[in-house]
């Protein structure tokens, strides 16, 4: 029997979504679960996304995370947390460091070898000082965009989907914190990330 093509989903939090890291299998109860639920019998969806991590931190754990597992399709997730600290640690990430390191992820043997979906970092202020977040992220989604264009990758705007939607139903009812998807707001990056995937095929 054919193996499945492997997708590989990297990233921090939002990718996470509380999996179990004893459990190679362990897709958590986010986003990434509801891509593999949409996608079984046709692919096999691995998530690798770690909590609170920034670019630097996936290139520390990409050889094992992502290299080794030689995906067919690699979907990286990452910015939030290279603006968020440093509004909440003063550890900041400039937009060029950001990009630099971003650049090399995708330099990677695996990363060439894959079909790429980029997803854009958003951010849904519930707090009037997330405002200030919001022209650090921008630099950072702009990178996102922009590498997207240059590697013919998918990319995901999650920034003006969420935003359309809070638009309508409020920020809090799809982030609760600004960043972190409730249920439903996991269903709309699902849905985003299948949108561009599929139509990116």
């Amino acid at each position: 029997m054919t193996p499945l093509p492997r997708i590989v989903l990297t990233g921090d939090s939002i990718t996470d979504a509380g999996r179990d890291r004893s459990d190679r299998s362990s897709l958590g109860t986010g986003y990434a679960a509801l891509v593999a639920d949409a996608l079984a019998g046709e692919a096999e969806v691995v998530n690798r996304g770690v909590s609170g991590d920034r670019a630097v931190d996936l290139e520390a754990r990409w050889a094992d995370d992502v290299d080794a597992l030689e995906p067919a399709v690699l979907s990286v997730y990452v910015g939030v947390n290279d603006t968020w600290r440093r509004f909440d640690r003063g550890d900041a990430t400039s937009a060029e460091d950001f990009e630099a390191t971003y650049r090399r992820l995708l330099s990677s043997d695996a990363a060439r070898s894959a079909r790429l979906v980029l997803v854009e970092p958003f951010l849904l202020p519930v707090r009037a000082e997330q405002e200030e977040w919001r022209g650090d992220l921008d630099a950072k989604r702009d990178v996102v965009a922009r590498l997207a264009g240059e590697e013919g990758a998918a990319f995901v705007p999650l920034q003006a989907i969420l935003s359309a939607e809070a638009a309508a139903v409020g920020p809090a009812a799809l982030a609760a914190d600004g960043v972190h998807p409730t249920p439903a707001g996991a269903a709309l990056i699902a849905r985003a990330w299948l949108e561009a995937y599929r139509r990116a095929g």
